[in-house]
């Protein structure tokens, strides 16, 4: 029996010491295959000529070509997955967002490292990411890598975070609120969905995989382009009509009821179905907290976290929408909440906020 293919990748960044870094944490990984690095864009384009990788990883700030520049050139010439690999600074996270709005895939931080904790988290957020931009639709792409068949490591689930919802019942309140949950893909997605969304629409939560900082300035973005109120969520934030709280990168987001009344409890833990945030602890939340009063959606992403929370959701009584796998940019979350039996509605990307919005008001 033959093994499965690996995915190739190439590393991009001008600092030695952070190829060596990510290259040793990549080739670690049985499912991975680093077949280069590059000091440069000019250094890769070369490269590039003779060996194809399935991704690339991409430094944003680099001599004689900045990674932004460089993204947009290959987008328009030769469309290759891309994950852009950032240090964590304000300033940072701006640039990615724009990075993210020329066709990268996903957002990385560079290898934490001194602490095995961190060196441990960050190596698994990076071999996803690669993994799941491997298999991600990427426009003038031909064939996707197909996702190998190695046995996943073993996970955590919202266990870790809080209880299983109880079964029992949920009373009805006059309000309802709106679940959210995405990954690969899911930024400009979420963009389009909300884009779309009315000022009076009900309260949404979202968890959105991306690392701290950087869902400040998604939620500022998104803030100007809407016409919701949209900010990350701060601990004791009210879920309000017209308002959307994005999940703060690296803590877990959780749904909690006073009275009639939603608000969110933000807080720290273990990575949760291999994230923080996670998408399965806050739709348990719901299950728990609003019952038959939540609508959970689950959009674009690899792997499955949210697919088993999706389903306590929908056993509380809230009513369920997937992402369908022709606008998906991966569609590994949606899938595994569909093959669940767990999703009322799988609806394009372009439908989700109509649905959404008939859904809350049934």
């Amino acid at each position: 029996m033959l093994a499965p293919r690996k995915i190739r990748v190439l590393i991009i960044d001008d600092s030695a010491t952070v190829r060596q870094t990510l290259a040793a944490v990549l080739a670690a990984d049985p499912q991975i295959e680093v077949i280069g690095v590059a000091s440069d864009p000019y250094v890769a384009a070369a490269r590039i000529r003779n060996d194809v990788p399935d991704v690339i990883t991409l430094d944003v700030e680099m001599p004689r070509m900045d990674g932004i520049t460089f993204l947009r050139k290959l987008m328009a010439q030769h469309p290759i997955p891309v994950v852009m690999c950032s240090s964590l600074t304000e300033a940072g996270s701006e640039t990615l967002l724009q990075a993210l709005e020329a066709g990268a895939v996903d957002v990385i931080l560079k290898p934490k490292m001194g602490v095995a904790e961190h060196l441990a988290e960050s190596r698994i957020r990076i071999c996803d990411a690669v993994k799941a931009a491997a298999s991600a639709r990427i426009p003038g792409r031909r064939h996707p890598a197909a996702p190998s068949s190695h046995e996943p490591e073993k996970k955590l689930t919202a266990d870790a975070m809080l209880a299983a919802p109880s079964g029992r019942a949920m009373a009805r309140t006059t309000e309802s609120i709106v679940c959210i949950g995405a990954s690969t893909g899911g930024t400009e997605c979420l963009r389009l969905l909300l884009e779309a969304i009315p000022a009076d629409a009900p309260g949404m939560v979202i968890v959105q995989h991306m690392p701290e900082r950087f869902t400040a300035s998604f939620a500022k973005r998104l803030n100007d382009l809407c016409e919701v109120d949209v900010k990350e969520a701060a601990d004791g934030d009210a879920v309000l009509r017209g308002r959307v709280l994005i999940a703060p990168g690296n803590q877990h987001t959780m749904i909690e009821r006073s009275g009639a009344n939603y608000y969110v409890s933000v807080r720290t833990g273990p990575l949760v179905s291999r994230h923080r945030p996670s998408v399965d602890v806050l739709f348990r939340s719901a299950a728990r907290s609003a019952g038959s009063n939540a609508v959970g959606v689950i959009m674009t992403g690899m792997g499955d976290d949210g697919a088993r929370g999706l389903e306590e959701m929908k056993a509380a009584g809230a009513r369920t929408l997937a992402q369908d796998e022709a606008t998906s940019v991966v569609f590994g979350m949606p899938k595994e909440a569909i093959a669940r039996g767990c999703v009322d509605r799988i609806v394009p990307l372009s439908q989700i906020a109509p649905e959404i919005l008939r859904a809350a008001a049934r």
